[in-house]
């Protein structure tokens, strides 16, 4: 409201939409004749999704649709004069719909029992932490904790606290540093080439995991010091061995909301390989519009479930290949080396993702292995990309701690619980260097609000 107090109301329509219908659905489930219940059941949820998804669709998607529209009319030669319309995304719309979405589909499907306190559904909605980027929390897990009383707790509180400095650790020292030498290459690209691109789609990945995970990490850690568990949202998505593998580790709750409430419903895996092979297509090709609407994000969701698609196909060949060659998948180095394909498969899409439109991003990709220049190392090139040697000298131990770290997470080993086991002397004193390492190096000031989190636009 501080920002544009009738954006409030949007909130507030969907909140008051989904909380009847909820009730509504209850309601119809004592009606004595089941296919009569069935009906009125399906028409509440039927609503409740046309609504909002209309009210998301107009703010998020009107102007794409239009626009589209228009270009596909000139190829015609139908001349269109296009309205100048001047809708403002409101902040965290994507995330707060979609939340309140699941909460219909769980009423219905019994999983849970509609909630008849209206400020508590509210609380559930619009809770502040994770609001505007996520996690997408589902009803049964944190509308219950709602109806909990909470009492303080030292240990909890601490490591709440522990985990929002982590997050801001990922967001100011590492994504913020990251994005500007992103920001110069991706936005100069006609300047670039060979591996200058390639550092820059490096770093990219880079940015955007400490960034929407930095986001996600502190609305735990905030949640938690108040007394609330939400869900964890990423879970060391660059060790990932596949592509779908990728998706159980990356925006956890994006993609576990997909798969039940729309994969499943089409059909999922149940109906044949060519429907599972379209159903994840669609899906895919869903996800990819609702970060952004251009079609650069479409062809990014699009990329992920291709990906998906010939790595099943495949899969039979593969298993065969690995027993004529006697290829021993049980080893260290197998695993890394699936880490790596599929992270340089995941780094190509990013450029679709990260690019203005899918022209450009075609552009970078060509420039990228058409030139080959690896004195750029050695010739001082990489500090005239808009980040300079003394940021760099930041950067590079930063990510090798993230690193480190999400080794420590991916062989079951928590960072806090290992902080835990050291003398109060030492625990402290690594408490301190870590605050004030973020003060010193962190990015923060008058000009933080060119850095604001990424997934805010969505």
């Amino acid at each position: 409201m501080s920002w544009n107090p009738k954006y409030a109301l949007l909130i507030v329509t969907s909140t008051i939409i989904t909380f009847f219908s909820g009730l509504l659905i209850s309601k119809a489930g004592e009606i004595t004749n089941a296919k009569k219940a069935r009906k009125v059941k399906r028409a509440c949820v039927a609503l409740s999704f046309i609504l909002n998804l209309s009210i998301l669709g107009f703010f998020k998607y009107f102007n794409f649709t239009f626009n589209s529209i228009i270009r596909v009319l000139n190829l015609i030669n139908i001349s269109v004069v296009s309205p100048q319309i001047d809708i403002v995304l409101p902040v965290g719309i994507s995330f707060y719909t979609f939340q309140a979405l699941s909460y219909t589909m769980d009423v219905y499907r019994g999983e849970i029992k509609p909630e008849r306190n209206i400020a508590k559904y509210a609380l559930f909605v619009s809770f502040f932490p994770q609001l505007v980027a996520g996690p997408i929390e589902r009803s049964k897990n944190l509308l219950k904790q709602i109806h909990e009383i909470h009492t303080f707790d030292s240990e909890r509180v601490k490591n709440g606290l522990l985990l929002m400095l982590w997050g801001l650790f990922l967001k100011m020292v590492i994504a913020d540093r990251a994005a500007i030498l992103v920001n110069q290459v991706f936005n100069h690209h006609q300047q670039y080439a060979g591996f200058e691109i390639g550092i820059a789609v490096l770093l990219f990945a880079v940015q955007i995991y400490c960034d929407f995970a930095g986001y996600s990490t502190v609305a735990i850690g905030a949640a938690q010091v108040m007394g609330f568990r939400l869900m964890d949202n990423f879970h060391q998505p660059y060790f990932a061995t596949s592509i779908r593998d990728f998706w159980h580790r990356w925006h956890i709750s994006l993609s576990t909301w997909f798969r039940d409430y729309l994969y499943i419903p089409l059909g999922g895996n149940r109906k044949g390989k060519i429907r599972t092979y379209m159903n994840t297509f669609i899906t895919f090709v869903i996800s990819g519009l609702w970060h952004g609407a251009s079609w650069h994000f479409v062809v990014w969701g699009a990329l992920h479930g291709a990906f998906q698609i010939i790595g099943s196909t495949v899969k039979p060949f593969k298993k065969k290949m690995i027993q004529i060659m006697r290829i021993n998948t049980g080893c260290g180095s197998y695993r890394v080396f699936q880490c790596i394909i599929t992270f340089i498969l995941t780094d190509l899409a990013w450029i679709f993702f990260r690019a203005r439109n899918t022209t450009i991003a075609v552009q970078m990709i060509k420039s990228m292995f058409s030139t080959f220049n690896p004195w750029i190392f050695f010739d001082g090139s990489l500090f005239k990309m808009g980040i300079d040697s003394k940021e760099i000298l930041v950067l590079i131990p930063s990510i090798i701690i993230l690193f480190l770290v999400d080794i420590m997470h991916e062989c079951n080993k928590s960072i806090r619980v290992t902080i835990d086991r050291q003398n109060l002397l030492f625990r402290w004193i690594i408490y301190y260097v870590a605050i004030f390492s973020l003060i010193i190096f962190g990015f923060y000031g008058s000009g933080y609000e060119a850095s604001q989190f990424i997934y805010f636009q969505f």
